[in-house]
């Protein structure tokens, strides 16, 4: 199995290969990013940022004179994909972070993607350019308008060689169908639809048509005072195109059926783990809130990011989840700080290995983690500038849990709650994992010996 390398053992261990963004202790707000996202083969890797950017990078060859160098991954295309703006009505700014990308599935040449801030979706063409046509009638070479009575011949325009030049064009505008915050975009299986989901509110949409969208889900109570939840996160089944999951700050998940009814308020199934009466406390509620839920590949399984946990669950068990993974344990008898600094509302993601073999998410510190489902191992890695020397083998980090601390063990008081690693990504078919740590894109892959 080649995802073992979650253990550390004698399998395989992860190394630094690259890390992207600027060094400098004070961070610029707009340069945070706020999205990372592989392609279907893996090739192109995109991230988003506060700044309403989107970077795109490509996989590069490996060199043949030098084999053990794996291909990089290198800056493909930069552009503005969001501006901040102002709803004049509602006296509200919007900003222009890049709250999600989702990759289509590639067709031609050019890649499209979508990427949303809190209201507006856009899809993106990348396409490239290395010709260019010369020997225009109507133009002479600097491009200027000849005029007509003086041509006497005409010419064929050519094609000729130039420097590649990849270019980015916003092709459609998805805008003013959600009044809350997007927090969601998932491309169905059928590659010509997509959803999107705010707080209370999932929309269909036809990726060819932007002026109208169908409402599926709606959540708001007549009364908004009434409101006891939001909906946190949805996704479309990798494979059946009339499925959908959305979960709930409650900690529950929803999934829907298409074919059953045009608006999807009646959920087909019902997803809730029970609570533990004895580990009920103030802040039960909050840390039950479901920040995150994937689709195994597969589409047998689907996992849920809670604040202390994340869960796998089958799509044939609703009543409690075949797997549970403690990512911070050591955090539960600080949920009092970690409330007053506003930390225990962060939004951490999770993401499935190509073989639902193993699954990884974040942490504090710069740490992240990761799960092997077969051995049920686990590991915890650390993004820092300190072991980003080319091919360094990533060493686990251990955190102290009351008690003596060890020599190697980081102390749970010293842990620096600014730097969190919400956004990972794992490539589809390989041992590529990008990891975002506030302003810097970390790339690790496996260590061939």
């Amino acid at each position: 199995e080649a995802m073992a390398g979650v253990s550390g053992g004698n399998d395989f261990q992860w190394c630094f290969s690259q890390v992207k963004g600027a060094i400098d202790e004070d961070v610029a707000e707009a340069d945070i990013i706020s999205t990372v996202e592989f392609n279907y083969s893996g090739e192109l890797l995109a991230t988003g940022d506060k700044g309403g950017r989107v970077v795109i990078f490509q996989h590069e060859q490996e060199s043949k004179n030098r084999p053990q160098l794996r291909g990089e991954y290198n800056v493909y295309s930069t552009f503005q994909s969001h501006e901040p703006e102002f709803d004049y009505l509602k006296s509200l700014e919007i900003e222009e972070k890049i709250n999600k990308i989702r990759w289509l599935p590639q067709q031609n040449s050019a890649h499209f993607l979508l990427s949303t801030n809190d209201k507006t979706i856009k899809l993106w063409k990348i396409s490239e350019r290395d010709k260019r046509a010369e020997g225009y009638n109507l133009k002479d070479e600097e491009g200027r308008l000849r005029d007509p009575f003086r041509i006497s011949s005409l010419r064929v325009p050519v094609l000729m060689p130039m420097d590649l030049m990849v270019e980015a064009s916003p092709r459609r505008i998805f805008a003013n169908a959600h009044t809350y915050h997007i927090n969601s975009i998932s491309v169905n299986s059928d590659h010509e639809t997509y959803l999107s989901a705010d707080d209370l509110r999932i929309n269909l949409w036809h990726l060819e048509i932007t002026d109208r969208s169908f409402n599926i889900v709606d959540i708001k109570p007549a009364n908004m005072e009434e409101l006891t939840e939001v909906i946190t996160a949805a996704e479309c089944h990798p494979h059946q195109c009339n499925v959908f999951v959305y979960s709930s700050s409650k900690g529950t998940i929803r999934l829907c059926d298409m074919r059953a009814a045009a608006l999807c308020d009646r959920h087909s199934k019902f997803f809730e783990e029970p609570e533990d009466p004895s580990s009920r406390s103030f802040f039960s509620e909050i840390i039950s809130s479901i920040s995150d839920v994937k689709f195994s590949h597969s589409g047998r399984y689907m996992m849920t990011r809670d604040y202390l946990s994340v869960k796998v669950w089958d799509l044939n068990m609703e009543n409690r989840p075949v797997e549970t993974y403690q990512v911070h344990e050591y955090l539960r008898s600080k949920l009092c700080s970690l409330y007053e600094n506003d930390c225990i509302f962060d939004k951490f993601e999770c993401c499935w290995n190509g073989s639902d073999s193993a699954i990884m998410t974040g942490s504090y510190n710069n740490f992240f983690r990761m799960f092997d489902r077969n051995t049920r191992r686990d590991i915890t890695l650390e993004a820092s500038r300190e072991s980003s020397k080319p091919r360094a083998t990533l060493k686990p980090r251990k955190v102290s849990t009351g008690g003596k601390r060890k020599k190697d063990e980081i102390s749970v008081d010293s842990l620096d709650f600014n730097k969190k690693i919400l956004h990972t990504a794992w490539h589809p078919k390989e041992n590529v994992i990008a990891v975002a740590a506030t302003n810097n894109l970390y790339i690790f892959q496996d260590k061939i010996n």
